[in-house]
């Protein structure tokens, strides 16, 4: 079923349209409800998480995770986004050049660690902010192009501290009847991508379809959540 979408290609210019004609039904105006059902299990305990959020749009995740005492750095193509993040939760920032990514911005908050980089993906390393603590994959995975799955697993594997906990949301859907995006991505898949390097726990995966979703053509939407972990060395 992965060759129906393996030669599918969102430019990054189209995801900026997307943000600039406010055609984002991906947003959601409160917490995701995966998150919230299993922050405890992210956490672990700790304090003053690094959490990753990579294409991390205007998630009011992020802001619920800050509040918390966590810290959070994003990645987004779309400064409209970052911008509209900021705005609309009432909170000052300031914006930054960063030396080591040519071209990019990053935002950051003036009251709460939260820090935003405006640019693609693929231009943060490790060298950039270090590695996290926590990464909350959402919107993400299933959002760059298909091809593109290898190289970022190993990315995101590269940004994983030790102790690393990575709450990672997929969709499962017939992908003959949508193109996507958000695309198709199986749970064979997840641990073909991830499953060499990382544990990897599946947390739940239940029927999420609405009306929306059926306009696409389609009659079934799983969303799907696995907890991934680097294996002990």
């Amino acid at each position: 079923m992965l060759e129906a979408q393996a030669d599918r290609i969102m430019a990054l210019d189209e995801w900026e349209q997307r943000w600039q004609e406010d055609r984002i039904g991906f947003h959601q105006p409160h917490v995701h409800q995966m998150l919230d059902e299993y922050i405890d299990k992210v956490v672990a305990g700790r304090t003053k998480v690094r959490f990753f959020f990579p294409l991390c749009g205007k998630a009011v995740d992020m802001k619920w995770l800050a509040d918390m005492g966590h810290s959070v750095v994003g990645v987004e193509i779309a400064e409209k986004a970052i911008r509209q993040f900021f705005e609309e939760n009432n909170m000052a920032y300031r914006a930054e050049a960063v030396p080591a990514v040519p071209g990019a911005k990053v935002y950051k908050s003036t009251e709460k660690s939260i820090s935003l980089y405006n640019c693609d993906l693929y231009s943060v390393s490790s060298s950039v902010e270090g590695k996290f603590e926590a990464i909350w994959d959402r919107g993400s995975l299933v959002a760059i192009n298909p091809k593109d799955r290898e190289k970022y697993a190993a990315l995101m594997i590269s940004l994983m501290a030790n102790d690393c906990r990575y709450l990672l949301d997929t969709l499962l859907y017939n992908p003959e009847h949508y193109k996507g995006p958000p695309f198709f991505v199986p749970n064979e898949q997840v641990h073909g991508l991830f499953g060499q390097s990382c544990d990897i726990e599946l947390l739940q995966s239940k029927e999420v379809i609405t009306d929306r979703h059926r306009a696409w053509g389609i009659d079934s939407l799983i969303e799907t959540v696995h907890l991934i972990t680097l294996k002990s060395r």
